[in-house]
């Protein structure tokens, strides 16, 4: 059946539950005759705007009144979207292409910005050494992963959008190359936090792995680098709860070379952590399976719900991992994605063929 069908059939199953009362966000009880005329008013919401599913009533929530949802450009736009506010832009990855370039051995990416004024595509850099995950690292700059080749290490960068130049922030573990780093994120006390699986290896463009499939720490001021998180089998996409007392990090381990040798016995979920004294982790434990495909990008708003790309839709979750609703782009598979726009709430998605925006009533933590 299709996600609307099945929408319908769950909220059907929901009025027809032995439940007298319910209780909706907390503010306001309910008869179940008021859930029928609700549950009628969430399909009929799906039905009138098809990009977005609400499968519990919170869903609206987030979306608000008039959720819009827009194709910005249809581009090669793959990975690593970052909003720039005072130049009301989206940088992104492209996805892997052929390279004449001999140090990256035949493939390579690219960062391209989109002009959100016009919506003009330019590429701000060439080869990447096949770049991957993004974020803003602050004072004008992109924090870059890049996964490195056969003959380039692996490393953080960081890209100054204003002169062009970029600069090395980590390229080792006490002497060790890295496998081939993905997302990465700062914390509000400075430090780098990133994930490095090995893909690379898998995918054929890095050497034998001389570490471990790591999530890491770093530390700028004193230089430290740690390892967090030693549990995951493809540590991937990585956010901060608002607080930031929580890490959320997803496991892409069901795709270890690419999405035709999927394995549902190997991870595709989002792990959580407790963050201790700002610099350690703890009480690891799954929060949410994703489904179908793997989770690669993802993000939380101000209310702590979660946000993850999958093979098919945006799906957001409650703070309990509960799917709430989902966000549907033409091409059912998100790889990415982040908020942004004048009050961040706006989601800008990407999906290997194109831009997206969805704005929501929901705002962006970060």
């Amino acid at each position: 059946p299709s996600n609307r069908q099945y929408n319908m059939k769950f909220f059907t199953v929901l009025v027809n539950t032995n439940l007298a009362l319910i209780t909706l966000l907390g503010k306001q009880t309910l008869t179940v005759a008021d859930e029928r005329h609700f549950v009628r008013r969430a399909t009929e919401s799906s039905a009138s705007s098809p990009n977005f599913i609400t499968h519990f009533p919170e869903f609206l929530e987030v979306i608000g009144d008039n959720p819009k949802f827009s194709v910005l450009a249809e581009t090669d736009a793959h990975e690593g979207p970052v909003y720039v506010e005072s130049e009301n832009s989206v940088y992104f990855v492209t996805g892997p292409r052929p390279s004449n370039v001999p140090i990256f051995n035949g493939i390579t990416s690219s960062v391209n910005k989109l002009n959100l004024d016009d919506l003009t595509v330019s590429t701000v850099i060439e080869n990447c050494n096949n770049c991957n995950g993004m974020s803003s690292g602050g004072d004008n700059r992109l924090l870059i992963g890049e996964q490195g080749s056969m003959s380039e290490d692996a490393r953080i960068s960081s890209y100054n959008i204003r002169n062009g130049r970029t600069t090395t922030v980590v390229d080792n573990f006490r002497g060790l190359p890295f496998n081939s780093l993905n997302d990465v994120v700062t914390k509000s006390d400075g430090t780098i936090w990133f994930t490095d699986p090995s893909y690379g290896f898998n995918q054929g463009f890095r050497a034998a792995p001389l570490l471990g499939e790591y999530v890491y720490r770093y530390d700028p001021e004193t230089e430290e680098i740690t390892v967090v998180a030693d549990s995951f089998n493809m540590p991937n996409g990585l956010a901060f709860s608002p607080d930031e007392s929580l890490l959320y990090i997803n496991d892409s381990g069901a795709i270890q070379e690419g999405a035709s040798d999927f394995d549902i016995r190997r991870p595709h979920h989002i792990k959580v952590f407790d963050v201790i004294n700002n610099r350690s982790l703890a009480n690891e434990r799954l929060f949410a399976l994703i489904t179908p495909g793997i989770p690669d990008g993802i993000k939380v708003d101000t209310e702590g719900r979660v946000y993850s790309s999958s093979q098919g839709n945006l799906q957001v979750f409650d703070t309990d991992g509960r799917l709430i609703g989902e966000i549907v782009p033409p091409t059912p598979s998100v790889t990415n994605f982040v908020f942004g726009g004048p009050d961040n709430n706006i989601l800008y998605i990407v999906d290997d063929t194109a831009v997206y925006s969805a704005e929501i009533a929901a705002v962006g933590a970060v």
